[in-house]
Parts: C-alpha cells; structure tokens; sequence
C-alpha cells in the first residue's frame, strides 16, 4: 500500500496498471480497498488503477470528526492531484457511490464519468425512518451487533458465507466513530439531489437484486442516467459476482468515458445489459 498524508492524516491507496485514461476505485461503508480488488485487477490490466483507503477505513488514519461524503470527496480531489491522476473514471460501491457523485459535483473538472454501484441514492422517506434505529445503534455500546444484523439484510441467502465474514471483519477494525457518523451522512441524513444536478458527466448505476437506490427518482434529475443490475447477488456484488460487474463497467468506459463526452445523448430508457451465463459484455440496448 502507498501511503500520503494530508494536514497530518495518512490516506492509504493501491496502484496497478498504466494507461491512457485511469481508473479510481472508492469502497462502501465500513470497507476498504480490497473490497474492490477484482475490479482493480480487472482494470490494471489497460488501465492505470488507483483503490483507496477513504479517511477512516482501512489502512488510512481515523481522527475524531465527523465523515461527510464531502470530506471524503475533498481528500479524493486532494489524492489525485498530488499523484498526477488525471480525468479518472471514478467506480464507487456503494458510500462510495455517493462519494463519487459528490466528488462529480464539487469538481466538475476531474472526473470523466462515474459509476455507482448499488449506492443509497435518493431512498424512500420509509426506507430513511426504518433505517434511523440502526443509526442510533451504532453509536450505542452493542453497534457490531446492530451491524451484523443489518449485514443480513444486504446479502442473499445465496451469497457467499465468506462475503459476510469479511464485511463483518473489517466493520470489527473501522473505529465506532467513523461508522457512526459516516452511516448517517450517506443514508439518514444525504440528500443527492444538488450533487446530481450539479455533476455534469456520464454517469451509471448498477444495482442488486435487492433495491436500496430509487433509480426511478434518480432518473427524474438525471434523464440520461445509464443503469444496469446485477442478477443473484447481494449488495457485495463487485466481490460476489464480478463476472457481471466488470463487463457492465467497461462497456460504460468504453461506450461514454473514453469518448470524453459529458452527460450521454442516448435514450433514457438505456440500459448495460451482460449475458449472466457467460459474463459477456452484450452493449447497450434502450
């Protein structure tokens, strides 16, 4: 692992690869780099490609203030710069969807598109009230307790037992207070609407099986959203089944990033399709 640190706190990153246009991997909630590794893998091979450690995961340090998708969207913008990353296509699995969205719209310059992957984006005012419990329970003494129940909730009964072994291992080695707060600031209390009207490249969602983003209402802001969907997996899709993740996400490279064309003329109704069966890349279909 790499590491820079920035005003005296260490941020942590892998790099593999070289190429023309780079890659910028962001990990969810609780995670790290590693969560992502078959997409770094993937995409090193013709790509310059950069996983981080956000603030307060991983190997990155975890001073005690509060964890917005802002901040972490400034120590991304404040990373690349300082190792020449520029013009990324930014992948973000779930807070780190939301914090690539925020990392479109407070620098508009630097990303060439994003990709969410099944991110909390726009959520229902009942999906927002079931959810405060929890919020609440993870600043409480029993939180890893709050937090693997919910784990149940975000995987399939066909998910890999493995997958939530390593979900609630590295939740057991992210401090309580990056948690907390980064919990709330990406689900209870995040509101995307302005990062969506302000980003001003492609962008793609990807979804599970189990909805936990509107697209319908994302779609409403952002009419040429490009979106696809996983099939039998949970939310730990980018490690459960990469075989649909990373065709999805390099025909979105090919087709908008690497055209180097802002939001995508194509039909609404678009949609990255893959052949499950064969992990083929089948294009985009409206």
């Amino acid at each position: 692992m790499n590491r820079l640190k920035r005003d005296d706190v260490t941020l942590a990153f892998q790099e593999v690869g070289s190429g023309a246009l780079p890659v910028l991997l962001v990990h969810g909630w609780a995670c790290d780099h590693s969560f992502l590794a078959p997409q770094l893998a993937f995409f090193g091979r013709a790509h310059r490609s950069v996983a981080v450690d956000l603030r307060g995961h991983g190997m990155s340090d975890a001073p005690e203030q509060n964890y917005t998708m802002a901040g972490f969207a400034d120590d991304l913008a404040w990373l690349c710069a300082q190792i020449n990353l520029e013009r990324p296509v930014v992948i973000g699995h779930s807070m780190g969807g939301n914090v690539a969205l925020e990392l479109a719209a407070r620098y508009p310059e630097l990303p060439t598109a994003i990709a969410l992957i099944d991110s909390v984006i726009l959520p229902s005012r009942a999906f927002i009230e079931a959810l405060q419990p929890l919020a609440k329970a993870l600043k409480g003494l029993h939180y890893l307790s709050a937090l693997e129940q919910a784990s149940s909730l975000l995987l399939l009964p066909t998910d890999s037992a493995e997958r939530k072994s390593q979900l609630l291992a590295s939740a057991a080695k992210t401090p309580q207070h990056v948690i907390a707060s980064a919990f709330s600031n990406h689900v209870t209390e995040y509101d995307a609407t302005a990062a969506i009207k302000a980003c001003c490249v492609p962008i793609a969602y990807i979804g599970a099986a189990a909805p936990i983003g509107d697209v319908n209402r994302f779609r409403k802001i952002c009419p040429n959203l490009i979106t696809g969907q996983t099939i039998g997996s949970g939310h730990l899709s980018p490690l459960e089944v990469p075989d649909q993740i990373n065709p999805m996400l390099e025909r979105f490279v090919e087709v908008y990033a690497a055209k180097g064309e802002n939001r995508p003329s194509a039909s609404p109704k678009d949609v990255i399709e893959v052949d499950v069966g064969r992990g083929e890349n089948l294009g985009v279909r409206s």
